[in-house]
């Protein structure tokens, strides 16, 4: 009998490593994206569920009961925050968090944002059917007014300011007014802040809102980093005269100043190798009339890439350009840096175990920059952090027209699922963050 013994646990062992891995329920993910779509939903099949309003409290109360029901202890922070939380084998060590937002634009989509808390809540599904409990505990958070300017992160990583308080969010209510109206406290926002070592990593899941996915037939993207933004305002005095006495030759004009700047711009940004993209998206003409030579324009340039460093490159090379326009045209071209908001890198662990877990999925996957703004950027910088993005239909975001297959939606939540499970036994102490101390959030949230 001794002698069969090892053989028999060899067959045993491959029997449980033939198992299928833990996989997201298609049907589950379907039903709960389309649950929260009615909420706020409009006649051309979007949603009009902006931060604060009275879509976004229903829905945020749909989702307090999936986590309630999923046995998750539930809370508000003060800054609006939903966190639900599920204990961990060591109650001791920091939370492993995931999650989003379900916030919208005025007529967005329906699954921006819902997306990564759907698949989230998911991750905590799939742990109750396996009976698996982790040895960190965990956080599904729903963040507070992401499309607002990322409101509840901020709060998070301890960057909300009174002025962004005090602006007046798409609901037309006051920021402070809208988180108290969300079950917030705004005099104690102070507890709203994580600090570095309360959290062991931060994950999101989220749709593209780009079509790199979708073109190329990739079925998980594992994000690299999410892009700084640079921008500058840029005047540009000519000369305003009679469009119908002053001759071709001895005009100033502000706005063919201004053109031959935004080619310039163009093209810079296309000499570079790279994902780095630049825009100017905003430009005004005066005095703005049909019979005036136009003697001022103002302008706007924007430059996103994952390096700063490289922004900043591309900007002094188009100043040289702006030289050159104000010797060919006779004008003055001036400016100032007008907003900046520096790369927040995803942690090279993580995007590790995303790459890992996507190939034991058997999913096709590539890794690749985020160009628009998430939470995860604000998290990023008090826990190392991570991003899988799944397809949208034709690149199109923040439109009715957005649209993720749930079956796209289902691998993002697997690889998210498996990605959790190789934090919780694999990410070195040594990723989290200096000045690490280990205890759990304090005490004092509001309790729903």
């Amino acid at each position: 009998m001794k002698s069969l013994l090892p053989i028999l646990l060899f067959l045993l062992s491959g029997c449980l490593y033939s198992q299928e891995p833990v996989k997201a329920s298609v049907e589950r993910i379907e039903t709960r994206i389309q649950e929260i779509s009615q909420f706020g939903a409009i006649a051309t099949g979007g949603v009009n569920r902006v931060a604060y309003s009275d879509a976004d409290i229903k829905a945020r109360l749909y989702i307090v009961a999936l986590m309630e029901n999923a046995g998750l202890k539930v809370t508000i922070d003060p800054a609006g925050n939903i966190i639900g939380r599920r204990r961990g084998r060591s109650d001791e060590l920091p939370y492993i968090s995931a999650g989003s937002h379900i916030d919208s634009v005025p007529e967005g989509g329906n699954y921006d944002g819902v997306a990564g808390v759907v698949a989230a809540i998911e991750c905590i599904e799939l742990l109750n059917e396996n009976n698996l409990v982790t040895e960190h505990p965990l956080e599904v958070i729903v963040f507070t007014d992401e499309e607002g300017g990322l409101i509840g992160s901020m709060a998070m990583n301890g960057t909300i300011t009174e002025k962004d308080l005090g602006r007046i969010s798409n609901s037309g209510k006051m920021i402070s007014r809208g988180i108290m109206d969300i079950g917030g406290n705004i005099e104690e926002l102070d507890r709203a802040r994580r600090n570095p070592g309360e959290i062991a990593a931060f994950l999101e899941l989220h749709i593209e809102q780009g079509a790199i996915l979708d073109n190329e037939g990739a079925e998980i993207g594992v994000v690299e980093g999410i892009v700084g933004i640079e921008t500058w305002e840029v005047t540009i005095e000519g000369r305003a005269n009679h469009a119908g006495t002053t001759p071709m030759n001895i005009r100033q004009d502000a706005l063919i100043a201004a053109s031959k700047l935004v080619i310039a711009v163009n093209e810079t940004v296309n000499s570079f190798d790279g994902s780095q993209v630049g825009t100017v998206g905003k430009i005004k003409a005066e005095p703005g009339a049909s019979n005036v030579v136009p003697g001022r324009v103002i302008l706007t340039i924007e430059l996103r890439d994952l390096s700063r460093e490289k922004i900043m490159m591309i900007f002094d090379r188009i100043t040289v350009c702006m030289e050159m326009i104000e010797k060919e045209t006779g004008t003055d071209i001036s400016y100032h840096h007008d907003h900046s908001n520096i790369p927040a890198l995803m942690n090279g662990y993580i995007r590790e175990y995303m790459i890992a877990s996507s190939a034991e999925l058997g999913l096709s996957c590539r890794s690749m920059p985020s160009g628009a703004g998430h939470d995860a950027q604000n998290m990023a910088k008090i826990a190392p952090a991570g991003m899988i993005f799944v397809p949208s239909r034709n690149g199109i975001s923040h439109s009715p027209l957005e649209y993720s297959s749930p079956e796209q939606v289902a691998k993002g939540a697997s690889v998210l699922f498996h990605t959790l499970m190789k934090i919780d036994r694999e990410l070195p102490e040594t990723t989290s963050l200096p000045g690490q101390h280990l205890y759990p959030v304090q005490p004092g949230e509001k309790v729903l």
